[in-house]
């Protein structure tokens, strides 16, 4: 998988691809990230990427220019699956979209930054709008870092055990259910039993309830379907 990200400031982006699961995919070639400086494709010599909102208003908006001068230069080497944009306002990221772009092979990501960008641009430029949440953040590039991480971790051969991503919470509409580890008493605070029991069957279906009744507590929204 390739991943090209759109952004002002490629300098808030590049820690998180420098350590722990998303170092070990690069360095593995399971998935090449790119990080472009929108200012260099800026067509005057003040590398302007923003200008005042037409009607007035405060704030300032990211021009189409670059990032249209951008993706045009991108696509001259690459077919993208989807040119995505992260706002507040787009689809809420949960883990069967993650599952789904886990798939692709090509991905642009546009950072927003400022009051987000010309309209245009969602208009006729980008193929998915998507939001980490109900809130604001000062731009898109920790949007895309948390983008970046939920699908990265599911490409095969990534994870040291492929199966481990299956048991996360959200994979199969539940919660996960509780996980402990050794020892198996602390200060009087035991592991279950049925953990240590070694029957395989009981302990599926132990977690099995426990995901059911955690989910039931705690997001009961989940099991409306």
């Amino acid at each position: 998988m390739q991943i090209d990200i759109i952004t002002l400031f490629p300098e808030l982006l590049t820690s998180p691809f420098e350590a722990s699961i998303l170092k070990r995919a690069i360095q593995s070639d399971k998935v090449k990230v790119n990080f472009h400086n929108l200012r260099d494709y800026a067509e005057n010599s003040q590398k302007q990427v923003d200008d005042y909102p037409f009607g007035g208003g405060a704030g300032m908006v990211m021009k189409i220019e670059p990032i249209d001068n951008c993706l045009n230069h991108l696509k001259k080497n690459n077919s993208f699956d989807e040119v995505i944009y992260l706002t507040p306002d787009g689809e809420q990221l949960n883990q069967k979209i993650s599952n789904e772009l886990s798939t692709n092979q090509n991905l642009a990501i546009i950072c927003g930054h400022y009051k987000g960008v010309d309209q245009r641009v969602r208009d006729h430029l980008i193929s998915r709008e998507i939001s980490i949440g109900d809130f604001v953040l000062s731009g898109g590039e920790l949007a895309a870092a948390v983008l970046c991480d939920s699908i990265i971790r599911l490409i095969p051969g990534v994870l040291g055990d492929e199966s481990s991503a299956l048991t996360d919470s959200y994979q199969d509409g539940l919660l996960a259910p509780p996980i402990y580890t050794r020892p198996a008493s602390y200060k009087g605070w035991d592991v279950p039993e049925i953990l240590t029991s070694g029957n395989t069957h009981k302990i599926e279906q132990w977690r099995e309830d426990q995901a059911m009744d955690k989910t039931t507590k705690q997001r009961p929204d989940l099991l409306k379907d």
